[in-house]
């Protein structure tokens, strides 16, 4: 799956999906999709990801407590 790094702009692959929509985890295993040679991966927060269109995750992936607003 690819997401958008809010800070660089670039696109990044998810590594694990599941652990990206497990609210438990707030950091997660990506691979920069930037540049000729392919990127090493690396662990980066889930807050700073939003899909290509600039929507931010659902919150439900964020968060355990989602419910109890």
């Amino acid at each position: 799956m690819l997401l958008q790094d809010k800070e660089t702009g670039n696109l990044v692959e998810v590594m694990d999906v599941q652990s990206l929509i497990d609210p438990s985890n707030s950091e997660i295993v990506i691979q920069v999709q930037a540049g000729e040679e392919e990127q090493d991966p690396e662990p980066l927060q889930k807050k700073n990801l939003s899909f290509p269109s600039g929507e931010d995750l659902p919150r439900c992936w964020l968060d355990a407590n989602y419910r109890a607003a």
